[in-house]
């Protein structure tokens, strides 16, 4: 049974003088996404490098599909796809021509039945004869993971991509990511976008100056940060006033006639501020709970960075 994809403990990484990795450890478990976040210059793409045979580690051990990837170099490359931040297919050829060129580089069996499932299950049948230079960003895109895919790899490795796709088609990308996980495929994302990081990563890690400061499922970091809260919003002043009055430690926005109040988001404690505010005649026209999202957990955890610059 597959347990772990990918195994990194003591990874060192430096370039003359400047440590860019600084003894991270993490694990991949199989069949699940794990998504690598950090500011610019974090040591995300040295990583990505380092874990697809790119690069070789200073010290410390990466195994990649039960695979040494420093002394079976080979085995896994053989074993993993890798998608980068721009589509690397040639514009020269068809949709179906790059597909059938990775399917004779990777001496494929059936190579033709393989290229023409890829182009049904990415939905380029109908433009599978046509220039790829023809083809729009995100049917580029959708070709160059396709070509990943041809081997079936293990281990996928995207490296941010959906950048620069419009938003249909990064959540048709998303989709297509769902599927592979689903059929067991492993992939290790790293993303400029922290919203697509929410949506898929099973595990996030993030990497701030060559060290990993946290990991753990989307939930668990969010809860790491304070900023819970409840929001009222009120007909009337008066109303916003005498609940002001009541819940301390409470902030006001006269403009909006909304309260924010500090609240750890569990059920009984809102009911308990509600049932507060009834014995008090005091009602609200709205009510909403708001907890810190992945922009917030970021900056945080980052503090000199800003949520753009996650980009490399």
């Amino acid at each position: 049974m597959r347990t772990s994809d990918i195994a990194v403990s003591g990874l060192r990484k430096a370039f003359g003088e400047k440590v860019v990795l600084d003894g991270i450890s993490f694990d991949v478990a199989a069949g699940s996404v794990f998504s690598m976040l950090g500011p610019n210059g974090a040591g995300k793409t040295t990583t990505v490098n380092v874990l697809t045979t790119l690069l070789k580690a200073d010290a410390g051990t990466v195994r990649v599909a039960g695979y040494d990837a420093a002394t079976a170099t080979k085995d896994v490359r053989a074993a993993i796809g890798v998608t980068g931040q721009f589509a690397a297919v040639d514009e020269l050829l068809t949709g179906r021509e790059n597909l059938r060129l990775m399917a004779d580089l990777k001496r494929v069996r059936s190579g033709d039945r393989v290229v023409t499932g890829l182009l049904e299950r990415f939905d380029l049948a109908e433009s599978a004869d046509k220039l790829a230079s023809t083809y729009s960003g995100g049917m580029r895109r959708k070709l160059d993971l396709a070509m990943t895919l041809v081997g079936s790899p293990r281990v996928i490795f995207l490296d941010e991509p959906t950048t620069g796709l419009d938003p249909r088609s990064r959540r048709t990308m998303w989709g297509i990511v769902r599927e592979l996980v689903a059929d067991g495929t492993t992939i290790f994302l790293t993303t400029q976008y922290l919203e697509e990081a929410d949506q898929l990563a099973d595990r996030i890690a993030v990497l701030d100056q060559g060290r990993l400061i946290a990991e753990g499922t989307p939930e668990e970091l969010k809860r790491q940060i304070p900023g819970t809260h409840v929001r009222l919003r009120f007909a009337h002043l008066g109303e916003l006033d005498a609940a002001a009055r009541l819940l301390h430690g409470s902030a006001r926005d006269d403009q909006e006639l909304t309260l924010r109040v500090p609240s750890d988001g569990d059920p009984r404690s809102l009911r308990a501020l509600l049932d507060l505010l009834d014995e008090h005649a005091i009602d609200s026209r709205e009510f909403s709970v708001h907890t810190p999202d992945l922009d917030d957990v970021f900056l945080a955890l980052t503090e000199h960075a800003t949520a753009t610059e996650i980009a490399r």
